[in-house]
């Protein structure tokens, strides 16, 4: 691989960063695309200036196209988004900001197309090689300079994901942490517990169905999910060798380590003890977090990201004020501490290297990624953890749910990196997420399942 197979970030910069909010930006050297440098579009928003030859003017009218993946834009990180361009906008009365927001398996597919046809000028995108490499490679991406953002507060270790060859290709929005969202007041009625380990987990899921209740909503559909509770049973199973077994799988194609196969075996565990949902092996995200916000379902996996769900009003309060989190139980023998967790920075923003209007696009770049906007609108707004410093921005008057978070994040001693799904080839990706499903309703055998991600390899 060109590039780190699993990015490494350090919890400690990430402690330090929010208790004292005092963290600094990695700042590599980099050069620019197309003759132009982010630096010369950094700053405040301000359009006095004439044309610069980089597609920023002085009041000459800009459309602006951003494709997104975050199609809810009252809520959440959508909401943030919009807040952002309407801000934007505001300043730069000369700037349309036109947005495509489409669900993420949608907006996927679309990425694909426009990369042969023509890329909008900012997009959604993640820094993982199963992604971004074949992005980058296929020169769809503008190169940023790293040095603009030192004073960025990006969290040490974030941007490596984003990072190919030593060149900075976008920015990392959040620091995504895997959690079992579940229903406190649900759980202290019935005088169900928080599992320590793998087994009580399974244990619960047994009492929780005595009641007619889903234990886990579990987004199977998709694949992904599914992956990601691979990769951080995984973690748990072996701790800080995750890396090194991860990449030794694909250096030789070959899934079949023992950890590995453990990993596997607990996951479809899950599915026969009913931990998910029937049918949850072709649900979607929507109809997952449908079954946990209506009280059907005691919990939810997915990332911390979904925070904002505490102050969505969309969900009925009883809920909203009673969701908490934990993380991924012990495993027997596992070598990890259950301060050692699954997380990793996700998604993010680029600019078009095609784009005809490049240096507007750097420029509102920068300005989404100024401190006091996404990083700052995302806490308040309480959407999850960003990848920059949010220590400035803690209030004491957080949901509980953002507390928690936190405490889980200033408690932990080693995060895992990327999901196992993410670590490879897009066609490793696109065959583990699809088989997942059949390997864990157990319609494929596990042995199987790790011949055929292997292959994909090949």
């Amino acid at each position: 691989m060109k590039r780190k197979m699993v990015s490494v970030m350090l919890a400690t910069a990430m402690l330090v960063t929010m208790l004292a909010g005092c963290g600094s930006g990695d700042g590599g050297a980099a050069g620019s695309a197309g003759g132009s440098t982010a630096g010369d579009a950094a700053g405040n928003g301000d359009t006095s200036g004439s044309t610069d030859g980089n597609g920023v003017s002085d009041g000459e009218q800009i459309t602006l196209k951003l494709f997104s993946n975050l199609p809810d834009r009252k809520n959440g990180q959508g909401l943030v988004e919009q807040t952002i361009i309407d801000e934007y906008m505001v300043e730069n009365p000369n700037v349309t900001i036109e947005v495509e927001a489409l669900d993420e398996e949608a907006y996927k597919t679309k990425f694909k197309a426009y990369s042969m046809y023509g890329m909008p000028d900012v997009v959604s995108i993640w820094g993982q090689p199963a992604f971004l490499d074949e992005v980058v490679a296929a020169n769809v991406l503008a190169e940023l300079n790293a040095e603009d953002y030192t004073d960025y507060k990006f969290v040490e270790g974030s941007l490596d994901g984003f990072t190919y060859d030593g060149k900075l290709y976008g920015l990392p929005r959040n620091t995504d942490i895997a959690v079992f969202y579940y229903n406190q007041k649900m759980f202290d009625d019935n005088g169900w517990t928080i599992p320590e380990t793998y087994d009580d987990l399974l244990a619960l899921a047994d009492e929780i169905n005595a009641v007619g209740i889903t234990p886990v909503a579990m987004d199977g559909g998709d694949g992904w999910p599914l992956a990601v509770y691979l990769s951080d049973l995984l973690y748990q199973i072996v701790g800080n060798d995750y890396a090194d077994i991860v990449s030794d799988a694909f250096a030789d194609s070959d899934f079949s380590a023992p950890e590995i196969t453990e990993a596997v075996e607990l996951l479809k565990q899950a599915a026969d003890a009913k931990l998910f949902q029937n049918g949850y092996d072709s649900q979607d995200y929507g109809t997952a977090m449908n079954l946990f916000t209506n009280g059907q379902a005691a919990m939810f996996y997915m990332g911390s990201w979904e925070t904002s769900m505490a102050t969505n009003e969309d969900i009925p309060e009883d809920i909203r004020e009673n969701i908490r989190v934990f993380t991924m139980p012990a495993v027997e023998g596992g070598k990890a501490a259950s301060t050692d967790i699954a997380a990793w920075n996700g998604g993010g923003y680029a600019v078009s290297a095609n784009s005809e209007v490049q240096g507007e696009a750097v420029k509102f770049l920068n300005y989404m990624y100024q401190p006091d906007k996404l990083s700052k609108y995302g806490w308040e707004n309480g959407v999850g953890l960003s990848a920059q410093d949010q220590g400035d921005y803690l209030t004491g008057s957080e949901t509980e749910l953002q507390k928690q978070i936190i405490d889980i994040l200033n408690a932990s001693t080693s995060l895992s990196g990327t999901p196992i799904n993410d670590c490879g080839p897009s066609t490793f990706k696109a065959t583990i997420e699809s088989a997942i499903q059949n390997v864990s309703n157990g319609t494929t055998t596990v042995d199987d399942f790790l011949s055929i991600i292997g292959t994909s390899c090949q």
